[in-house]
């Protein structure tokens, strides 16, 4: 709950209500589950709104892997420089 739950008044009072006997279990993980239902809840909408577009999410996927294969060669590059080492092509 610390990590998550930002209301650390009623985190506080949770966990003095736990301690001392007066509050189960259930009751805690109901307000974890609430916290975190919360706190993904823009990450699955945002989910849901590329689900809608294939092609974007295609489009990034091909510039995300055309920079990492520049990326690649390059240190490549320099290490096999840098190891004195050369490419067979």
């Amino acid at each position: 709950m610390d990590a998550f739950d930002e209301d650390h008044l009623t985190v506080e009072d949770l966990k003095a209500r736990y301690i001392r006997g007066g509050l189960g279990d259930s009751v805690v993980k109901r307000r974890l589950e609430d916290v975190l239902q919360a706190l993904l809840a823009p990450i699955r909408d945002r989910r849901c709104a590329l689900a809608r577009d294939p092609g974007y999410v295609l489009q990034v996927v091909k510039r995300g892997t055309a920079r990492a294969r520049e990326i690649t060669e390059t240190t490549l590059r320099d290490v096999r420089a840098a190891l004195g080492l050369f490419a067979l092509n």
